[in-house]
């Protein structure tokens, strides 16, 4: 799928660099986009809600990453903060 913002001819660029590329180097390459990824959600977070604390902010982006059920079994006694 091409996003809407590339060319066709970019985008074959980047599969041919994704083909070039190890497993090992794949797998760097989408640990570093996840990682970008929740620290855009964190400063929506902190951007929403700048009075919560580093902790607050964290048990919000897990509450977006993995649910309601999640949270509640892992921090039963921790409130479920809107993200």
């Amino acid at each position: 799928m091409i996003a809407r913002d590339t060319s066709e001819a970019a985008h074959g660029r980047q599969l041919a660099m994704y083909r070039a590329t190890s497993p090992s180097e794949r797998v760097a390459m989408a640990i570093a986009m996840s990682d970008d990824v929740r620290e855009l959600a964190r400063g929506g977070i902190r951007a929403r809600h700048p009075d919560y604390s580093p902790r607050e902010v964290e048990l919000a982006l897990v509450r977006l990453l993995y649910g309601d059920a999640l949270v509640r079994r892992a921090w039963p006694t921790e409130p479920l903060l809107p993200p």
